[in-house]
């Protein structure tokens, strides 16, 4: 399969036991496809946002973390105390094979995720918030599980943003005092040689 074909065919899953399955198919090959097919830059991106505002000594969930490619960045650049979380069973062992994780799980953004509140220092979640993954109500929890204080920062679509509840859902949290904006980003292509008419923007927000 044409890797232009595979993300469309991953995008166009009907639900996240297909997404998942999908996933697990294509976790091989997905670092190599994403570097030489697409220039995927989004995970070196979103790390250098984040370590702009989080110590490295942090607790920091990788949330949607696919085959590891943001711990990576994050250990690149002094980050230890990581923890991925992915749905998919297949990139999760692509991500623990990396050997930069304390801790590999499995669960599903939108739903509620087996961590006590506070858990995290930091969440940093990228590539997740996309056509046919993650919904916005995701955020709820990323922001429990986020200490008082602690940041939350995901890359997103900004046509996503208006038109798939992330900008409702992002206004709520802020108007009850669950977050404040820290920095919505620049735009970006994060697929510049496989989608450039794609963009993304990183938010970041503090946990209250």
């Amino acid at each position: 399969m044409k890797d232009q074909n595979r993300v469309q065919w991953v995008y166009s899953s009907q639900n996240n036991r297909e997404l998942a399955e999908r996933y697990d198919q294509w976790a091989a090959e997905y670092d190599s496809d994403l570097a030489e097919q697409f220039g995927w830059i989004g995970p070196r991106e979103a790390a250098g946002v984040l370590s702009r505002y989080v110590p490295k000594e942090a607790r920091i969930l990788d949330a949607g973390a696919g085959t590891g490619l943001v711990g990576e960045c994050l250990a690149a650049l002094g980050y230890g105390d990581l923890v991925a979380m992915d749905l998919s069973a297949g990139m999760l062992e692509q991500a623990r094979q990396k050997g930069v994780y304390r801790e590999c799980r499995q669960m599903v953004l939108g739903e509620t995720l087996d961590f006590p509140t506070g858990s995290f220092d930091a969440v940093i979640s990228v590539g997740v918030f996309t056509l046919g993954h993650a919904p916005a109500e995701s955020l709820h929890e990323l922001v429990r599980i986020t200490k008082p204080g602690g940041h939350v920062l995901f890359g997103l679509r900004p046509d996503v943003y208006e038109a798939n509840g992330f900008k409702e859902v992002q206004v709520e949290l802020e108007s009850r005092g669950a977050w404040k904006l820290v920095e919505e980003g620049r735009e970006f292509q994060p697929l510049p040689k496989g989608e450039p008419e794609v963009f993304h923007q990183v938010w970041v927000y503090r946990a209250l």
